[in-house]
């Protein structure tokens, strides 16, 4: 075992934790903020890893998740919100227009 998969090891049981614990525990905010850490974290573990292993392919992996996880965050905050809560913007009516 190298230096690197020694930091896998500890960013993967310090860092990840605290975020399935929010997750599990926390309310709506904390749960979306859990999981954009949690793919943040994920995204370095790869990063990682891949410099552990000497295999440079595995960087693919890590740069297609830190393209995917803030899209993966907006969906569960869409999910969390839901389709008729959403707030209206200032000088818009909500209900049907008139025309």
């Amino acid at each position: 075992m190298n230096v690197w998969l020694l930091a896998v090891c500890v960013v993967l049981s310090g860092g990840l934790s605290p975020c399935v614990w929010a997750s599990w525990r926390g309310t709506a905010s904390q749960r979306l903020v859990a999981i954009s850490l949690a793919g943040t974290i994920a995204c370095a573990v790869f990063l990682l890893t891949a410099q552990g292993f000497r295999r440079t392919s595995y960087n693919d992996l890590a740069f297609v998740l830190a393209v995917l996880a803030p899209a993966g965050t907006l969906v569960f905050a869409r999910f969390v919100v839901g389709e008729g809560q959403l707030p209206v913007p200032d000088g818009e009516d909500s209900g049907s227009r008139e025309g």
